[in-house]
């Protein structure tokens, strides 16, 4: 499926601007995703990343999202910081190639955790899908599955489409946004994979 040509489409369809909860792994990958849905939607940035570590690292990223929703004046919604429930997500496949079943687990724990809290918003949403070492399929489909579960809509996504990725560069550099080298998870860091 061409989930960018499904999002365009719900785009089109709307008749106002509706409420959009945005996971958001990080300020970069947001501010593609922030300019080409804020004429469309009310958002609010949810930051959500327990697998991110350490702490320090954690925090830098958060600062950085907090500092590009404020520039676009977006509202931030910050969830406590739990590395722990990460690695109890992930347990027993701490050794799998990074893009496979753990990271499968890691969208999933962030996904619901966002579907959990929209039920006050007519979309949720992430910009994982932004990066081109997320996959985007797969995304989906876990949004697809939380929408049944959670009875909020899931914003079908592929931003990494009309290039997406590289716009999201270009504002990174444009804002001075700290730009990571590793998605966030220790395995990611050592299997050092640039998100």
């Amino acid at each position: 499926m061409n989930y960018q040509l499904e999002l365009e489409k719900i785009i089109n369809s709307l008749d106002s601007k509706k409420k959009l909860l945005l996971h958001s792994c990080c300020a970069p990958c947001s501010s593609y995703v922030i300019t080409y849905l804020k004429d469309y939607f009310d958002i609010t940035v949810l930051y959500y990343n327990p697998n991110i570590e350490p702490i320090e690292e954690y925090n830098k990223r958060k600062e950085e999202q907090i500092r590009l929703c404020n520039i676009f004046n977006i509202k931030v919604l910050d969830c406590d910081y739990d590395n722990n429930l990460f690695h109890q997500t992930v347990l027993g496949l701490e050794d799998c190639k990074e893009g496979g079943n753990r990271c499968f687990r890691c969208y999933e724990l962030r996904l619901a955790k966002t579907a959990s809290l929209a039920s006050d918003y007519d979309f949720f949403g992430t910009t994982l899908t932004v990066s081109p070492f997320k996959n985007s399929n797969k995304l989906n489909e876990i949004g697809l599955e939380l929408e049944k579960k959670y009875n909020v809509k899931y914003l079908v996504s592929d931003f990494k489409k009309k290039e997406g990725y590289k716009k999201s560069i270009l504002l990174s550099k444009e804002y001075n946004l700290y730009r990571q080298n590793f998605c966030g998870c220790i395995y990611s860091k050592r299997d050092k994979i640039i998100d």
